[in-house]
């Protein structure tokens, strides 16, 4: 039988074209620690790294920048090493190293920016292994350094749900990604969620990524960075163009709106040495 896309699909390829746009997201991270520090970071770590794409990015954007990913998985560290790096001159290559590590427990030397992004970190499913990341973070940080981090809620984040969007790919042919939360239990928060990519030639690549989550809010996320001694703890909201969609503008904001669903970043600055 002849192959299908399914069978041929690069998951972690599907992944960066559905979910990931590098390039916006380091012109977002640019604004957010210069409204934070008046000025650009140039040393980057990337934390949940997944393959890269981020710090890979990173260091494509200034000839100064330089980035470290850690993650714990070998086998998607592998593909950056494969594909990630491959994609980068030589010059850019020596600015970028992986590192497969547990980022509680990871030292490394400081850095200017610590980033942990499509919601990786909740991963960690209780306040002592959050809180223990997020301290881990704070000593990795330059004094003057910044932590972001991405966080989605509204009414319909703890709901059973499947949203799909058509994703465009210019080599192999467009194809559907699907969004499934499979299971929220309310009394300890954990949701369960999955990735499921269709092509057009009726295969299917079913729960290509699982996550077993902790929907964290933003006030617990608050608290346990004061806890771990982050002092200033901003809150950017999106807004919303004229037609009603996500416009891609974050600000800082002291409120936000009760939506179905929304994204935020928290933008953390480390407390002054006592």
């Amino acid at each position: 039988m002849p192959d299908t896309r399914a069978s041929t699909a690069d998951r972690h390829r599907l992944y960066e074209l559905a979910v990931q746009a590098p390039e916006a997201e380091i012109d977002l991270l640019d604004q957010l620690v210069t409204d934070l520090r008046g000025r650009p970071a140039r040393r980057l770590r990337e934390d949940f790294c997944g393959s890269a794409a981020i710090a890979a990015a990173w260091v494509r954007r200034r000839p100064d920048n330089q980035a470290l990913g850690i993650d714990l998985d070998a086998a998607v560290l592998d593909w950056a090493h494969t594909h990630t790096l491959a994609g980068l001159t030589p010059e850019a290559r020596a600015r970028l190293a992986l590192r497969q590590a547990d980022v509680r427990h990871a030292t490394t030397a400081p850095v200017d920016l610590v980033v942990a992004m499509n919601f990786s970190y909740w991963l960690l499913r209780s306040r002592e292994t959050l809180g223990d990341y997020f301290g881990a973070v704070r000593r990795a940080l330059a004094p003057d350094g910044v932590f972001l981090l991405d966080v989605y809620g509204g009414y319909d984040a703890p709901r059973v749900i499947r949203e799909e969007r058509r994703v465009a790919d210019p080599e192999q042919g467009d194809f559907d990604y699907i969004w499934e939360q499979a299971h929220f239990d309310p009394i300890s928060s954990e949701l369960e969620c999955h990735i499921h990519f269709a092509f057009d030639d009726g295969s299917w690549l079913e729960r290509a990524f699982s996550y077993q989550w902790r929907l964290w809010t933003l006030p617990e996320l608050r608290e346990l960075l004061a806890e771990a001694g982050f002092g200033e703890i901003s809150v950017y909201w999106q807004g919303w163009d004229a037609e009603g969609e996500p416009d891609g503008d974050f600000v800082a904001v002291e409120r936000g709106e009760p939506d179905a669903g929304w994204i935020a970043y928290l933008g953390a600055t480390p407390a002054p040495a006592r």
